[in-house]
């Protein structure tokens, strides 16, 4: 073991018997580069509505049920898709939820939720740990989209106005704690 790591070492600080310094320093940028962009557009791609919805498990359920809400058709034409509410928009948010999704991945290959009735016996878990998380991030995703400074308080309603006004910028709570069900039905709460 000692003689493999002298002559591991010895081959990394020995110069290149074919390449120049200057080869293989512009070689290991541009590849880093290309390395990169690759992994952004990864990512990028892992956003996109065509990539939530590929499995039927989410085509047939929740993206079912946006479709009827103001997040998927509403008189302005903007359209909330699937990241814009389950992945941060900051890069160091948006890795670590990455790698809280690959968990979902192995559900998947699983079939934790392959069927509607898996899902629906699954739902309510699956529901308070986006709650969790949303609450715990002060439900930044959608305050991505609606800013406090923006609202328009007199075309609220008198409820919403005083709640919105009140104990949301006060910090008692946030977005989801009023909002479960916005986009998605609810799970039946009575259960376990």
């Amino acid at each position: 073991m000692r003689d493999f790591l002298r002559r591991y070492w010895r081959t990394l600080t020995r110069p290149s018997a074919y390449y120049s310094l200057g080869f293989l320093t512009i070689g290991g940028f541009v590849a880093g580069v290309l390395s990169w962009g690759a992994f952004n557009t990864a990512m990028e791609f892992t956003n996109t509505e065509q990539f939530c919805i590929a499995c039927h498990e989410m085509r047939d359920n929740v993206y079912q049920e946006i479709q009827p809400t103001i997040h998927f058709t509403n008189r302005s034409g903007v359209r909330a898709k699937c990241s814009d509410c389950h992945v941060p928009k900051d890069w160091t948010h948006k890795m670590a939820r990455k790698m809280q999704a690959s968990k979902e991945v192995w559900g998947w290959i699983f079939g934790t939720i392959s069927t509607r009735e898996k899902f629906l016996a699954k739902r309510r878990e699956l529901a308070e740990r986006e709650w969790v998380r949303m609450r715990a991030n002060d439900s930044l995703e959608c305050r991505n989209c609606h800013e406090f400074g923006s609202m328009d308080f007199t075309r609220q309603s008198k409820r919403a106005a005083e709640a919105h006004s009140t104990s949301l910028q006060s910090g008692e709570k946030t977005c989801i704690d009023c909002h479960k069900g916005i986009a998605h039905r609810l799970p039946d709460m009575a259960k376990q």
